[in-house]
């Protein structure tokens, strides 16, 4: 009797637990502080987006929830952080297309597995990227900006907040659709990235909306389209990169929020169900579109065949164009 109950024991934990493990979890959880690892620096997308969740659910979680900056290499170095970290739901990240799909494919050697290694929570928002040129470059379209580079081939610079990031791809897909050549200025986020182009070291970006926007509308920086598939109705007045010459083109950065794999599943539903309740709020959603982004929820069932579609997606789009990243 007693050894068929041991077997029992072992058997149930073996298929993921004993029975009431996932309710214990989330009926305890948290009883210390959260971290949401970001692979940027402070003040690009990411970084705000992370911020605007994070207090709020620190309210709802009776716990403190910190945003831990750990830039480098297109996001890489947080990601790894947060994929090799313990699966209790106390270390989480705010992923984007950059950090859970293009990179997948695009580095050859990379330290960890999006679908493997991450139990996607949320989506939470998504926003186009804006092409933007400092007012010194001589462009005011799409076509301007190609007719230049096929004038200037390998001289026009252009900035990005990492290799692998959306800023990068954006780039690559223009290049790659408009056939010219682009000389990629890789930064440790978007904010740096946004600040040279203001400076006027670097005269080209296609950042985020979150961080080109305020430059736009200030005019130091020009904007001349969005790379969505269709026009932002908060940025109505930029055409898309489609439409202004280049059909077919396309890039959506969204942001979503993960955790480890092996996290509890009644600990994943209790962030999902607060986050999905923190982004649909009058509040966030205003404070997003202010940055030029929306809410795009969807709940862990609807996220996580959405993550798997996004990695297959981009591997066509960075084996097409030939990228890769060591």
């Amino acid at each position: 009797m007693v050894r068929t109950l041991c077997h029992l024991a072992v058997t149930l934990m073996l298929a993921g637990g004993v029975p009431g493990r996932d309710a214990t979890a989330a009926d305890t959880y948290p009883v210390k502080p959260v971290r949401i690892v970001i692979g940027f620096s402070p003040g690009g997308y990411i970084d705000l987006t992370a911020r605007l969740v994070a207090a709020p659910l620190a309210s709802a979680l009776g716990q403190q929830v910190v945003v831990d900056n750990r830039s480098g290499a297109g996001g890489v170095v947080g990601t790894e952080i947060a994929a090799h970290s313990p699966p209790d739901g106390y270390t989480l990240t705010i992923g984007s297309v950059g950090t859970h799909a293009i990179n997948q494919t695009l580095y050859r050697k990379l330290p960890y597995n999006v679908v493997k290694d991450f139990q996607p929570i949320a989506r939470l928002s998504d926003s186009p990227n804006i092409l933007a040129v400092h007012p010194s470059l001589p462009v005011n379209s799409v076509k301007d900006l190609i007719a230049l580079a096929k004038a200037r081939p390998a001289q026009i610079m252009y900035a990005s907040a990492g290799a692998g990031t959306s800023t990068h791809i954006a780039a690559v897909l223009l290049e790659y659709l408009g056939h010219i050549k682009l000389v990629h200025i890789p930064y440790k986020g978007g904010g740096p990235a946004i600040i040279d182009v203001v400076a006027g070291q670097v005269p080209v970006t296609f950042g985020t909306a979150a961080s080109v926007s305020p430059q736009t509308k200030s005019g130091r920086l020009r904007g001349i389209a969005i790379t969505g598939s269709q026009r932002s109705t908060l940025l109505p007045d930029l055409p898309t990169i489609a439409e202004s010459g280049l059909p077919g083109y396309e890039m959506i950065n969204w942001l979503g929020l993960f955790a480890p794999t092996g996290t509890p599943r009644a600990v994943v539903d209790r962030l999902a169900s607060e986050a999905l309740r923190i982004v649909r709020t009058p509040e966030v959603r205003d404070r997003l579109n202010a940055q030029g982004a929306e809410p795009s929820p969807l709940n862990t069932d609807e996220f996580t065949p959405f993550v798997k579609r996004e990695v297959e997606k981009w591997a066509k789009v960075v084996t097409a164009t030939g990228m890769t990243v060591e």
